[in-house]
C-alpha cells in the first residue's frame, strides 16, 4: 500500500526538507556537501516543525535523518569563526532550547543515524527517544580538540553512559561505532543501513516505532574489550582532572591504552579539558533544563576567549597547524578560571 507523502513548509530552505509521511513527520537534512552541518536556520525551522507536530493528532512519530555519507558531523563552526567580532550567542540559545526540546518530546522520536553523527549533530539525535544507528555510525564529541566543550546537552546525555564511559568521550573524543554506541547506552537500537528506508516505511504506516523496530533490530557486538572498558572505568572515576592525569601517567610505561589516552588528552586545549570535566561531572544529577542553562554559561565565556576560535583555525583554516592554547600546559588551568565559565552570563541566563 503506498503512502501517502506531502511537502511541508517551516522554513527551511534547501537546508532541511519536512514531509509528512503516513502517520510519521520526517525531518531530512539536505546539506550533504556540508556533512550536514547544523545552521541557524535549521535549527529555527526545526524547532517551529516539532511545535507544531507537537501538537498535531495526525502525527504519532517524528523521525530525523540525513542526506549523504553524514548524518550530521556538528555545528557550522566557520559561520561562528567569521562572526568572531559579534558572538552568535543567540544561535546557540536557540540551539540548546532545541535541544531541550527533543529531550522532553512527548511523541516518539526516532533519529536514523547512518554516518557521522558529531556535535550539534548529537544534539538533534541522541535526545531523542529511539537512536538507530546503522554499520555505518560513527559517534564522537570532540570539541575539546578544537578549545571548545561538549555542549548541546552532552552534560546530560555523557554522565547517563555506564562505567564512566561518557566522560572518557567527552575528554578525548574518541570515536564509537554502533557496537560500543549500543551497549554504552548511545543508541538504543542498531539496524543496518539497507533496512533503514522499509524501517521508515513501517513507522509512517503504523505510528509505533518499537513494534516496527522488531522486524529490523540487529544487535552488533561491541567493538571495545572488556578489559579496555574496565580500565577506562578506573581510570576516569577519579575525583579530579589532575588525579585523572595521575592515573593514566602511572600506567602509561606498561598500558598501550593508558599511553594512548594520556598523549590524546595532552593534544587538547587544557582550558576546555578542565571545563568539561567539570561540566560532565556535574551533570550528573541535573536535569536537560539545567544542564543547557549550565553550558549555556559556558558558551557564552568560551566566545569571548581565545582557545576556541585558535581551535578552528587549526582544524579548518590553517588544517594541520598545530594549535597554540593558552594557558598551553595542563594543569596551569586555576579553580579561578575555571569558575569563571559557569558563572552567570552578561545577557542573563537562558531561558526555555
Amino acid at each position: 500500500m503506498a503512502i501517502e507523502t506531502e511537502l511541508v513548509e517551516f522554513g527551511g530552505g534547501d537546508e532541511v526538507r519536512f514531509e509528512r509521511m503516513g502517520l510519521a513527520g520526517v525531518i531530512t537534512l539536505t546539506r550533504p556537501q556540508a556533512l550536514n552541518a547544523v545552521s541557524h536556520r535549521m535549527i529555527k525551522a526545526m524547532t517551529r516543525a516539532l511545535t507544531h507536530w507537537r501538537h498535531d493528532k495526525s502525527v504519532a512519530a517524528v523521525v530525523i535523518k540525513g542526506e549523504g555519507r553524514a548524518f550530521s558531523a556538528g555545528g557550522d563552526l566557520m559561520a561562528i569563526h567569521t562572526s568572531r567580532e559579534n558572538p552568535p550567542v543567540d544561535f546557540f540559545a536557540d540551539e540548546y532550547r532545541l535541544n531541550a526540546l527533543i529531550e522532553g518530546y512527548p511523541k516518539p522520536y526516532v533519529a536514523l543515524i547512518d554516518g557521522i553523527v558529531m556535535g550539534g549533530g548529537v544534539g538533534v539525535s541522541c535526545h531523542g527517544s529511539h537512536r538507530i544507528m546503522t554499520e555505518n555510525a560513527v559517534f564522537a564529541m570532540p570539541e575539546v580538540g578544537i578549545g571548545f566543550f561538549p555542549d548541546v546537552g552532552a552534560s546530560h546525555l555523557l554522565p547517563d553512559l555506564a562505567d564512566n564511559y561518557g566522560l572518557y568521550l567527552g575528554l578525548t573524543g574518541t570515536r564509537v561505532k554502533w557496537g560500543d554506541a549500543l551497549f554504552s547506552g548511545l543508541a538504543t537500537h542498531g539496524v543496518k543501513a539497507e533496512n533503514l528506508t522499509p524501517l521508515l516505511e513501517s513507522i509512517a504506516m503504523t505510528g509505533e516505532p518499537e513494534a516496527s523496530l522488531r522486524n529490523f533490530f540487529f544487535m552488533a557486538r561491541r567493538e571495545t574489550e572488556r578489559e579496555k572498558l574496565a580500565a577506562i572505568d578506573r581510570w576516569f572515576s577519579q575525583p579530579s582532572l589532575e588525579d585523572l592525569f595521575g592515573a593514566l601517567e602511572a600506567d602509561a610505561p606498561n598500558n598501550e591504552l593508558a599511553a594512548a589516552t594520556l598523549a590524546t588528552m595532552r593534544e587538547k586545549s587544557p582550558t576546555s579539558l578542565a571545563v568539561a570535566f567539570r561540566e560532565i561531572v556535574a551533570g550528573q544529577t541535573m536535569s536537560m533544563a539545567d544542564c543547557v542553562k549550565m553550558e549555556y554559561r559556558i558558551v557564552n565565556r568560551m566566545l569571548r576567549g581565545h582557545d576556541f576560535y585558535e581551535g578552528i583555525r587549526s582544524v579548518l583554516i590553517d588544517k594541520g597547524d598545530k594549535p597554540k592554547w593558552r594557558p598551553a600546559a595542563h594543569g596551569a588551568v586555576t579553580p579561578q578560571e575555571v569558575d569563571s565559565y559557569f558563572r552567570e552570563p552578561p545577557g542573563g541566563e537562558l531561558t526555555l
